[in-house]
């Protein structure tokens, strides 16, 4: 199974993975700088780890291998920063169709 090619991975993200929660609020990992991949700016209705119906305003699709639980945070290229509301992976075993991970954002 191939991974989504680069060249289709136009922009380039920030993501700080999410470690978990602490006394003092969220807890975050080192950031991965100029992750490539490709940002679609598009409101549409997800929904969260709880189940909740929630409005995603940008979904990211990326290498398979990308480290970007849920509640993640993310800076998009025109310097937004959002949340990682739920994160998908793609496969499709011994199909030609390439393998990606699908994070919608807050």
């Amino acid at each position: 199974m191939s991974a989504v090619p680069g060249w289709l991975l136009r922009h380039r993200i920030t993501v700080e993975p999410y470690l978990g929660d602490t006394a003092y609020g969220p807890r975050y990992g080192p950031p991965l700088e100029g992750v490539p991949a490709l940002v679609a700016m598009k409101v549409r209705t997800v929904r969260d780890r709880e189940g909740r119906e929630v409005t995603s305003t940008a979904q990211v699709i990326a290498r398979p291998d990308l480290e970007c639980p849920a509640e993640s945070r993310i800076t998009l290229p025109d310097g937004t920063t959002t949340r990682a509301i739920t994160v998908a992976r793609h496969t499709a075993p011994g199909l030609p169709v390439p393998a990606s991970t699908e994070v919608s954002c807050e």
